[in-house]
């Protein structure tokens, strides 16, 4: 488009000679144009105005006449004056508004969006779950015999004692029994680790074997009757299980023995000499040590006497020599987990624990200057040589014991 503005003089003035621009003209029908609009732009005038979706307002009424005497083809829109689309003889052409962009979906997309991450929001929920009191929850949604077991990363013990013995004591201790076992022998002491909310409670079989009646005696002080369920002299385990049990019993956490390594943290916890709920701490000193121990029921239960009471006394084997006494011709080796925690007698069946709360081992056999054959010593008590049968072992025994041993 040209420009607007010329000098005085240069268009011919009058009706004769008409006007170059209608709309500067004096028409009885039309308003008289403000002069201070602004000139015709020298581009085309803008896009059409969207007010909402789907509607285009285009104003087209013009303040000018053409040679017919009608409306002018220079539209009141965003410029006055300028032309609107029309045609040669002026008359307002309708521009064709382009189609509005759809709306609809875009909160369609948005909720689509969204999906994904709540359902990993979901998904962490229940990871999170799972990684704290679902195997509690589980055992008690299917049954009082359903063992609490996790990976050793499954924490027990509070996040702001994690990591400490004092941390580990206060939640598995509850779970740990300590196990006297009268027979014609005489009576011993060990101890054992409650699994189940209805009573079943894992031990050594050496604890139990060839007794004629079994008392427990729970982390509170009161004792309970209990009955062999079965026993395994090739692995040296038991299972007992409590009579008339009582509600609200405090379960274990069986962990995963094959995450254990050396120099990892433990606690053992057990009664040795009688004294219920002690607690030791060490590391891990060795895997799959060669532990070798009696089948046999009359090389059972040594008794050492002391203070009226008697603490099992279970021969074993390791590294070819003999301690607590002679094995007997009818043995069985195990791989043990060894450890430097303090075990003493007594602490048979009890608890080897990591530092989240989890039983990594159930304490079977302890080396004591006193108990071997060779030695001149007498002294006794633990030195750091302590032995517990891997949990991993214990738990692919359980339906077999249940069922009453490879014994019965």
């Amino acid at each position: 488009m040209t420009e607007s503005f010329r000098r005085s003089g240069e268009y011919p003035q009058g009706d004769d000679h008409g006007s170059a621009y209608p709309q500067q003209q004096s028409h009885p029908s039309s308003s008289p144009v403000n002069p201070e609009w602004p000139p015709p732009p020298a581009y085309h005038p803008a896009p059409p105005l969207h007010v909402e979706p789907g509607t285009t307002v285009r104003p087209g009424s013009g303040h000018g006449g053409d040679s017919n005497g009608g409306d002018g083809g220079y539209g009141a829109g965003p410029y006055a004056g300028q032309p609107d689309g029309s045609d040669a003889t002026g008359s307002t052409a309708a521009f064709a508004a382009p189609p509005a962009p759809p709306q609809g979906p875009a909160p369609t997309r948005q909720r689509r969006a969204k999906g994904p991450f709540a359902l990993l929001a979901a998904v962490a929920i229940v990871a999170a779950a799972i990684g704290g009191g679902t195997a509690y929850g589980i055992q008690e949604l299917t049954g009082n015999d359903t063992v609490a077991s996790s990976s050793t990363s499954t924490s027990v013990v509070p996040t702001s004692q994690k990591g400490t013995v004092s941390g580990v004591a206060k939640a598995v201790s509850p779970s740990i029994v300590e196990i006297s076992a009268t027979s014609n022998a005489g009576s011993s002491t060990g101890s054992g680790v409650i699994i189940t909310t209805g009573g079943e409670i894992i031990t050594n079989n050496h604890v139990v074997s060839g007794a004629s009646a079994i008392k427990v005696r729970l982390n509170n002080g009161k004792s309970y009757t209990a009955s062999v369920v079965g026993t395994d002299s090739k692995k040296d385990l038991a299972l007992i299980k409590l009579e008339n049990a009582p509600s609200g019993l405090k379960t274990a956490t069986l962990g995963d023995s094959d995450g254990v390594q050396v120099g990892d943290q433990v606690v053992a916890i057990g009664s040795p000499e009688g004294l219920t709920g002690t607690v030791t701490s060490g590391i891990v000193s060795a895997l799959d040590r060669d532990v070798t121990v009696s089948t046999d029921e009359s090389q059972g239960q040594q008794q050492q006497q002391g203070g009226g009471s008697g603490s099992e006394q279970w021969p074993f084997e390791f590294g070819g020599r003999q301690f607590n006494g002679d094995t007997g011709s009818s043995t069985t080796t195990y791989k043990a987990l060894q450890t430097d925690a303090s075990l003493n007698p007594g602490n048979s069946g009890g608890a080897l624990i990591d530092m989240n709360g989890n039983i990594v081992g159930i304490n079977s056999a302890m080396y004591s200057a006193a108990s071997d054959s060779s030695s001149s010593s007498s002294s006794a008590g633990s030195v750091g040589l302590g032995f517990a049968i891997p949990v991993n072992t214990v738990k692919s025994d359980l339906a077999s014991l249940r069922a009453g041993g490879s014994d019965s």
